[in-house]
């Protein structure tokens, strides 16, 4: 059978206008969820570690998962700031299978876990919440693996709870460059205008754009669901408010500086095509530097480690682990064999 080219444009056009329809579509299926996503299903067993923090009762939700027989060791994997951990399934099946106790925090302000009308955000206190939550697992070492912002996370865990962190595994972390020496510093009230003024398609479009190099795959957008069921819910106020506090250690603790000091080896996995750069619309006057070139902050930075190694990812953007599963695994999983 021949078409004609003609035709074959007309196809191209009617697909290409049928695509943000059926995005749209599926957008008005998603239920709305509630500030804590109580209705939304994560893919292991939820618990909850309640806690005091900031003159307050936090609940942190975390999932622990483990192996049938004893586990060789613990893995934490910690979520980026767009995500929370219902998105590390995959990772964490396979570390499963591999005998090791995997253990999926929310942190604070993300998540299942708690929406404070009030808090004070820091990797710091991140990180001491996190302590807290190990300790009360009775957990004494472990591999921490940090993506985008749980990678600044990671950083600041090994810094102020070294004798718990095995190593560290940082899988396209932020922080790699000091965002302030760049860009004009930004009340969270500028955050908070953005967020309140999101839309299903404007977060589909940032993460299609900075993700995925203007791809999409259908698991890319059940990554969106919580994000979009929130927008619907009368909590959405609440849960923009946390999500605009929780730039401020973005911006105000880098991990550049921190990683040289780090005595615990540090294993890098950067997808190169990443060029994520908070604050990029907001340079200084006369800033001509160019905000998140991994293809040089994975190698500039690998140079400054003790304990250091680093795997590049050649074409492939913030989210290697989804964007191409196989060559993640390829060279993610190795790290747990040896």
């Amino acid at each position: 059978m021949h078409f004609s080219h003609q035709l074959i444009a007309v196809i191209v056009l009617v697909v290409s206008l049928l695509c943000p329809v059926q995005a749209a579509a599926k957008n008005d299926t998603i239920a709305p969820y509630n500030a804590t996503l109580d209705n939304f299903d994560y893919p292991f067993e939820v618990d909850r570690f309640t806690f005091e923090s900031q003159g307050q009762t936090l609940s942190m939700a975390f999932m622990d998962v483990k192996p049938q027989g004893d586990p060789i060791a613990t893995v934490v994997l910690l979520h980026g700031k767009n995500f929370s951990g219902f998105y590390w399934e995959r990772v964490a099946s396979e570390l499963v299978s591999m005998s090791y106790r995997v253990i999926i925090p929310d942190q604070i302000g993300f998540g299942k876990s708690s929406k404070p009308e009030h808090y004070q955000y820091s990797f710091a206190g991140l990180a001491n919440n996190t302590r807290q939550l190990l300790e009360h697992l009775e957990v004494e070492q472990a591999t921490i693996v940090g993506h985008s912002m749980g990678g600044m996370l990671a950083v600041k865990f090994a810094k102020y709870v070294k004798d718990k962190t095995a190593r560290l595994i940082l899988i396209n972390p932020i922080g790699l460059e000091d965002y302030l020496k760049w860009v004009a510093y930004q009340d969270p009230q500028v955050f908070l205008a953005n967020e309140l003024n999101k839309t299903p398609q404007s977060i589909r479009r940032y993460q299609q754009k900075n993700y995925y190099d203007g791809n999409w795959r259908p698991a890319y957008q059940a990554l969106l669901e919580p994000h979009i069921g929130q927008l619907k819910h009368p909590d959405y106020p609440r849960v923009a408010m946390n999500n605009a506090l929780t730039y401020n250690p973005i911006f105000s603790e880098p991990i550049v500086y921190d990683l040289p000091q780090l005595t615990v080896p540090v294993t890098l996995i950067i997808g190169t095509r990443d060029r994520t750069g908070p604050g990029r619309a907001f340079k200084k006057p006369g800033v001509s530097y160019k905000l998140g070139q991994y293809q040089v902050l994975g190698k500039e930075v690998a140079d400054t480690l003790q304990q250091g190694s680093l795997i590049e990812l050649e074409g492939l953007g913030h989210m290697p682990q989804f964007e191409d599963w196989q060559r993640f695994k390829a060279v993610f999983l190795p790290l747990f064999t040896g």
